[in-house]
């Protein structure tokens, strides 16, 4: 006989026992198990975004301050790194842009490692050391500077040349005559009749002076003289001193314009003709001389 106690009803099919876990259910849960706390983090770019606001910083500012261009900033705030050129410049980035907002970095590049696949294998040294110590020995020369520094020595060469030239051609323009020693008797000619130093002007002088220029000679007698000499239209015949025993001749158009220093020490020829002013030794004399006979202007 079977007795029956009062209550709930018994399910044939599912007992009580089966609600229970089976002994596979009693294992320890594993990390896949655990509900996913990361998934719960803000991304990224929506990290770095947030901090930046509240920060009160403007992408401009971020950019001043980091240097990472303001089209990479949105594209990491929009968590797109593909302008970056890569990851290892990606990293950089957010550690810049973090420390920039003030946000710890290593727990954002961590999250980009744990979702671009991992922190890649450092690269050995000795290969980048390598290519530091080559790549200065493949460089070549600098030919710029070389062209450069070529062109201006011929400059300074040409330039050196040409001054020289002109200084050595103002000195012998409208020079009529030779420097005063070869007009000094020369051993060799002894049976020749010297030439006097102070020589009287003659008709054969004044007629051998062009009567269309002013012919100014200056001969210096004793000591030396300082000279300065120069035509009607100012360009410098002659500047420098003449020592005893030395003359110059000067011819132009229209007038000859003289300084000389020590004038005493000067016999003075103008058009063929000696001028009979006493000059005092030491003195200075400003004089100026035209065609015709020799009258101070």
């Amino acid at each position: 006989m079977v007795t029956r106690s009062k209550g709930a009803p018994v399910s044939i099919g599912n007992s009580p026992e089966d609600d229970r876990p089976s002994i596979e259910d009693d294992r320890p849960l594993t990390e896949d198990d655990q509900p996913s706390i990361e998934d719960d983090r803000p991304s990224i770019g929506r990290a770095l975004q947030q901090a930046r606001i509240d920060a009160g910083l403007t992408v401009d500012e971020v950019t001043t301050s980091t240097r990472v261009r303001i089209p990479i900033v949105h594209g990491i705030e929009d968590d797109d790194f593909s302008r970056c050129g890569g990851d290892v410049y990606a990293r950089g980035h957010i550690r810049a842009l973090a420390r920039a907002v003030g946000l710890d970095p290593d727990p954002l590049v961590a999250q980009f490692d744990a979702e671009h696949g991992g922190r890649p294998s450092p690269t050995p040294a000795a290969p980048l050391f390598e290519a530091e110590r080559i790549r200065p020995e493949r460089r070549r020369p600098n030919w710029t500077a070389a062209m450069v520094a070529a062109i201006v020595a011929v400059i300074g060469f040409v330039g050196f040349t040409l001054f020289n030239g002109a200084d050595d051609g103002g000195k012998g323009s409208h020079v009529a005559e030779g420097p005063a020693p070869e007009e000094k008797p020369s051993p060799a000619k002894s049976t020749s009749k010297p030439a006097d130093p102070k020589p009287d002007p003659s008709d054969s002088a004044i007629a051998a002076v062009p009567k269309d220029k002013v012919t100014v000679k200056l001969s210096v007698l004793d000591d030396k003289s300082w000279i300065s000499a120069k035509s009607h239209n100012g360009k410098l015949l002659f500047d420098g001193t003449l020592l005893k025993g030395e003359s110059r001749t000067f011819q132009d158009d229209e007038r000859v314009d003289l300084i000389l220093g020590n004038a005493g020490a000067i016999e003075l020829f103008v058009n063929g003709k000696k001028v009979e002013d006493q000059f005092e030794t030491g003195q200075v004399e400003r004089l100026s001389y035209t065609k015709g006979d020799p009258e101070v202007g």
